[in-house]
């Protein structure tokens, strides 16, 4: 069955996007799609298009939700079918935009990717510089980098921006003696958070190297093999590597390390309040999605442990 064909008018404004508005062929394919459903709703109801009310348009977008359209996709027709009540509005073909007001359904925000307690660990002991060659330094490097993000659920900036020492100027540092890091988070708050053992046991050991690496006068903390401040690409590719090592089987980036630290702090704890301060959410609502997270580890563990659980019939 092939599609039906747009009306002239319908016709007249997809040209206009083309010639005038000079949109990409995918966008036109898909305001063409979007302009063919509003022309089937109106045919349906008997409705004149430019007759239309922000009432037939709000229950033709109830009709895209029944038919299991994304949020994402009806963002995309209410963009169509607005921008045509506008062209239309400013050549005196309509009184008013029947769209506008009208907004798409929420997107449902998609739950951030965590380690097991498992995978973090082996990514954690995993050991090697990744070069192919013994490179202790670049190893206690990549050892102390994964310790802190972990151990401390720092964000990529808050861990670049750590400085060898306290100074006036210094994004953070960490106190060894005090086992604690403070960083410069978003907003330019600081806050402190506790550093673990491991961690501490593993900057130790990176800083026995960082004098052999690092640049006359240089200040960070960690260091590329130029000497200067390491950026966050080559932390990324660093990390990516030392997880394919510790034979991970997901892409790991520093932020879900993060997410990894949070979630199984929670697991533990169930401290909510506690896990808010630790990473430095402003709201609480921000750090109750690693609840959700939670419930998803106890669900996984219900399925594999009770005998009830998801039982199949024969």
């Amino acid at each position: 069955m092939t599609a039906p064909e747009l009306s002239p008018m319908l016709q007249d404004f997809l040209l206009h996007l083309r010639v005038e508005k000079r949109l990409a062929e995918r966008t036109l394919a898909m305001y063409g799609e979007a302009l063919r459903r509003l022309q089937g709703f109106a045919a349906t109801s008997g409705t004149d298009l430019q007759q239309a009310q922000p009432h037939h348009l709000r229950g033709w977008v109830a009709q895209l939700r029944t038919r299991g359209l994304a949020p994402r996709s009806i963002a995309i027709e209410l963009a169509a079918w607005r921008g045509l009540y506008r062209w239309w509005g400013r050549q005196g073909l309509v009184a008013a935009n029947p769209v506008e007001g009208l907004r798409p359904p929420k997107a449902s925000k998609p739950l951030p990717k965590a380690l097991s307690v498992e995978q973090a660990m082996a990514l954690a002991d995993n050991r090697g510089d990744g070069t192919g060659a013994a490179n202790p330094a670049l190893a206690a490097r990549d050892q102390a980098i994964t310790e802190l993000l972990y151990g401390c659920g720092l964000r990529i900036g808050e861990l670049m921006g750590l400085d060898a020492a306290p100074s006036a100027h210094a994004g953070g540092w960490v106190d060894l003696p005090d086992a604690t890091a403070h960083v410069l988070g978003k907003g330019s708050k600081r806050r402190s958070v506790p550093v673990g053992g491991a961690a501490l046991r593993a900057l130790q050991g990176w800083l026995q190297h960082r004098p052999g690496m690092a640049k006359a006068g240089e200040a960070a903390l960690f260091v590329s093999q130029r000497g200067t401040r390491l950026t966050a690409n080559q932390l990324r590719n660093r990390l990516q590597a030392q997880a394919l090592r510790g034979g991970l089987p997901t892409r790991v980036h520093p932020h879900m390390l993060r997410h990894s630290f949070a979630s199984h702090v929670l697991q533990s704890s169930g401290d909510l309040r506690a896990v808010q301060e630790l990473l430095g959410h402003a709201s609480i609502s921000t750090t109750q999605v690693y609840t959700k997270l939670d419930y998803l580890h106890l669900a996984k563990v219900y399925d594999a442990a009770h005998p009830r659980a998801r039982k199949k019939t024969p």
